[in-house]
């Protein structure tokens, strides 16, 4: 038990009060202010008098180190605290309907029987978690309500919070961080039907990659859809990045990799991003035109694409099971990219991602907003979907 509180403390660190955070970033920051304006009335004090000793020069220099460390800390503070707020309000959906019908079942039921786990399973299956999963979960779930001898149905709710975490993280190691940070070029392919929201993953993609100071350039190789070039070409306008374009409508996709791969070679580009068509109709065809542009990436750098990334709607459900499925059987898939996480109420998607796939979510959109595309953070998943239950446990 106690899983709450440790994942609490994960987040915002051990000492961490809700009701009292923003007044206490408030009232560092003002500290701060402070310390900076008596830092300088010292040294305008002991310049006038010319009486400086080294001891009283080493006292300055190791306030103004002391101030610039709990200015860095508090920075990293505000960032963190941004990230788990953009987590509870991208999975709130998700959140508020796992929390509502847990708590009907609480309600409706006397004791933690059979026909309990009945409805408990039927819940979990709902909000999109595999079968398999749900049965490990329940298990595990069973074990700790035996062992513990645990008759108070509001201690379930830690319990599924935690099997949720334990079982994610025991599958394998989870790796979300996108691997492009190798010299020269590194190159990042792109997966998925239309509709997913691949064209603005890229985009936000793009602007993330920017922010971090890298100089990016996009290749328009889904060349069977004219509007992914056409919005491509407008992302590309907003972000100041370079993009290169098929030579016509319906031009060979590899021809486009081609010619971005040559435009690299005179200009010291850091990643490449490459756009493909997504057509799972007819899997033959795709699987050609993939196998065709990996060769021409491996003509130019034979340890590439660095990542392949699938992106998946999380609003299709199971059905982006099925894609990613097939996508596997098509080409080689290093990351998911998980988007419109915001507008499901069934969340545990990501779960399933990981039972039946075995591949980690790298990136989760959670809401509309260029920086609303997150590095996976399993800690702020599970607290933002269930944190509904934390709060009716601590009533």
């Amino acid at each position: 038990m106690g899983f709450f509180k440790k994942l609490k403390e994960r987040l915002f660190g051990a000492k961490e009060k809700d009701d009292t955070k923003d007044e206490q970033f408030d009232q560092n920051e003002i500290q701060e202010e402070k310390n900076d304006e008596l830092i300088e009335v010292e040294k305008e004090e002991i310049t006038k008098e010319k009486e400086i000793t080294k001891e009283e020069i080493k006292l300055i220099k190791k306030q103004e180190k002391l101030a610039k460390k709990e200015k860095k800390e508090l920075n990293k503070q505000l960032i963190k605290e941004k990230k788990i707020n953009k987590y509870v309000a991208g999975l709130s959906k998700s959140g508020t309907n796992l929390t509502k019908k847990i708590r009907e079942l609480q309600s409706n039921h006397n004791q933690i029987d059979e026909e309990f786990f009945e409805k408990l399973e039927e819940i979990l299956i709902m909000s999109d978690i595999s079968v398999s999963q749900v049965y490990l979960i329940l298990e595990e779930i069973k074990k700790e309500v035996k062992a513990e001898n645990i008759t108070d149905k509001n201690l379930i709710n830690e319990i599924i919070a935690d099997k949720m975490f334990v079982i994610y993280a025991n599958q394998s190691t989870v790796n979300t961080k996108l691997n492009l940070d190798h010299s020269g070029l590194n190159v990042l392919l792109m997966v998925g039907v239309n509709g997913s929201g691949k064209t603005t993953s890229i985009a936000k993609i793009a602007n993330k990659l920017v922010l971090e100071g890298k100089r990016v350039i996009l290749a328009a190789a889904d060349t069977f859809r004219a509007g992914a070039v056409e919005q491509l070409k407008i992302w590309v306008e907003r972000l100041n990045v370079d993009i290169v374009l098929p030579d016509k409508e319906g031009a060979d996709p590899a021809s486009v990799v081609y010619k971005a791969f040559e435009k690299t070679k005179n200009n010291e580009y850091d990643v490449l991003i490459i756009d493909t068509a997504g057509r799972l109709q007819n899997k033959i065809n795709l699987m050609n035109e993939l196998a065709k542009i990996n060769k021409i990436i491996q003509k130019f750098i034979p340890e590439a694409p660095h990542e392949s990334l699938l992106v998946l709607d999380a609003t299709t459900g199971q059905n982006g099971i099925l894609q990613a499925e097939a996508f596997k059987e098509v080409t080689p898939i290093s990351g998911i990219v998980l988007t419109k996480m915001d507008g499901t109420s069934n969340g545990g998607i990501i779960l399933s991602i990981k039972d039946k796939l075995n591949i980690d979510v790298k990136l989760i959109g959670l809401g509309e907003k260029m920086d609303d595309l997150q590095e996976f953070d399993l800690d702020a998943y599970i607290y933002g979907l269930t944190k509904g239950l934390m709060e009716n446990n601590e009533k």
